[in-house]
């Protein structure tokens, strides 16, 4: 057990117990503070709230998509655009993107620079530094690029002790907790540097709902965890890698995408990782602009008690909605014909018969998508991030393509037999557009406030006089429409980055960027 205090000179974090910096904005006084309106709340009707891990902490304090299906959803108001300026803090370089809660309320983030990642606990109003933790250097693999590789601390999630468990560069898996003063102290230590090569980076870790811890890598392995005795047991997806974090439910599913196939997991009477049933989506084969691999750019997003939606890598780009269950109950002819073909005709029967609907988005040669779906009972939600590529060289992203849209699950009308009567069998569903947004959001995961209506994300609109300018943006849920924008701030600093818009407990929200963080009470 190795314990870690407040310490001061952490490298690249600012010191516990000194003022917060701000991140530098010279621009600030050339462009619009606020555009639109104060926004009036609109309840949403998302349906029931997806249910409580019992080995995470409270829905949505949890993780970066806020609870164990992925759903981006919040059942607590967001600003209304009638707060104060924001404010934000500077810890160059290190972006403070995936946000957590503990008990008490405070932020409990990793901010994670080029050279490493650092655990943090900030005070949610001041953004004071209270703590903090480096965590072991990153170890990119050659060739590839660490702003688009979320691998060692990019995903972490908090347990039913507020403790941190964090996968790091080094191949381990902590479980940080904190402690009074206040620090940090390591509780637990899995080293799996014996399982997992050199280069390969452990993408994301979450527990089922039985507490057996599930890990992801670049590589495409997939494991498991006995918290009790510490026994690891892994299986390689053949010629197939993973870049995003996965969803688990009550069931005992684990929902994991890879960069050809989206899969469910279960755990076998061993506790080790088997698969209860693969489908491949349609995939281009293109490493898109604004895309970390050529493929489903998405975290698995679990919708109600049966469906499980990604987009996939076609061109356009589609959502596609599938049943999660491992019993397709009412298919026996698809699968009596999945069982009788061969090779790719039987993979894309299986995948026809799981699936519960689809609808393109954006358009040809111009959509792809990084971040995961939000996700309501019947609604999915979607973001265009093609054409954003970040480098040393520009850390501005580029322009990316404008789009976020609105995809509803709604019934078929049942078909009528000969004589008139409406035919029996399993409901079906179609997929359709409610409506799309010209906002321009380049990155950003964004998230959906159902008590007051709000889609929050975070844009950049194109300017003629290249100010990089930065904004909190909501969109009516119901219409699309733009209700306000908030400006972050202006430059690079302000450049969110992959990471996500994220509603605090007392409604404030909070956007990790290059520089630090910006909170928008």
């Amino acid at each position: 057990m190795v314990a870690w205090s407040a310490c001061a000179g952490v490298a690249g974090a600012q010191t516990p117990g000194l003022p917060v910096v701000p991140i530098p904005d010279l621009e600030r006084s050339s462009v619009p503070q606020f555009e639109g309106a104060t926004a009036s709340p609109n309840p949403v009707d998302g349906g029931p709230a997806p249910p409580r891990n019992p080995f995470m902490a409270p829905n949505p304090r949890n993780n970066i998509h806020d609870d164990p299906y992925m759903s981006d959803t919040y059942r607590v108001p967001g600003p209304l655009g009638d707060g104060a300026e924001p404010s934000s803090l500077n810890t160059p370089p290190r972006e403070c993107g995936s946000i957590t809660f503990d008990s008490a309320g405070r932020i409990v983030t990793v901010c994670v620079g080029l050279d490493r990642p650092v655990l943090a606990l900030l005070d949610p109003r001041t953004l004071q530094v209270l703590a903090a933790m480096p965590l072991p250097p990153r170890n990119v693999s050659p060739g590839g690029n660490p702003f688009t590789d979320f691998s060692g601390g990019g995903y972490f999630y908090l347990d039913q002790h507020d403790r941190a468990v964090v996968p790091t560069a080094d191949r381990h898996v902590l479980v940080v907790s904190i402690t009074n003063g206040p620090g940090f102290q390591v509780s637990a230590d899995y080293d799996l540097s014996g399982r997992i090569p050199a280069g390969e980076g452990i993408v994301s870790v979450l527990p089922d709902w039985h507490g057996l811890l599930w890990f992801v890598t670049r590589g495409g392995m997939v494991g498991t965890i006995d918290r009790g005795n510490g026994a690891v047991r892994t299986m390689r997806l053949s010629g197939e890698g993973i870049s995003n974090s996965f969803a688990v439910d009550e069931t005992g599913g684990v929902y994991i995408v890879s960069d050809r196939a989206l899969y469910r997991f279960d755990a076998n009477s061993n506790g080790a990782p088997a698969v209860s049933w693969r489908v491949v989506y349609p995939n281009s084969g293109i490493h898109k602009p604004g895309q970390s691999d050529a493929g489903s750019g998405t975290t698995p997003t679990l919708m109600g008690s049966n469906w499980v939606a990604i987009t996939d890598n076609a061109d356009p780009m589609d959502v596609v909605v599938y049943r999660r269950g491992i019993k397709l109950r009412g298919h026996r002819q698809q699968k009596k014909r999945a069982r009788s073909a061969g090779g790719r005709g039987k993979a894309k029967r299986k995948a026809k018969a799981r699936m519960v609907c689809s609808a393109p988005v954006f358009g040809r040669g111009a959509g792809s998508t990084d971040n995961s779906l939000i996700g309501t009972n019947r609604s999915l939600i979607a973001e265009n991030n093609y054409g954003y590529q970040i480098n040393a060289g520009d850390l501005s992203g580029g322009e990316s393509v404008a789009g976020l849209t609105r995809i509803d699950v709604v019934k078929k009308k049942p078909k009528k037999g000969r004589r008139g009567r409406k035919r029996k069998g399993r409901a079906k569903f179609r997929c359709r557009t409610a409506w799309t947004s010209n906002e321009r959001a380049p990155s950003v995961v964004p998230k959906l406030s159902l008590n007051n209506g709000l889609v929050y994300t975070y844009t950049r609109p194109p300017r003629s006089d290249g100010i990089d300018a930065w904004y909190l943006t909501t969109l009516d849920f119901r219409t699309g429409r733009t209700v306000y924008r908030r400006l972050a701030g202006t430059g690079i600093g302000f450049n969110n980055n992959y990471a996500p818009v994220t509603l605090g407990p007392d409604g404030t929200a909070y956007v990790g960027v290059l520089g630090g963080v910006v909170a928008f009470p």
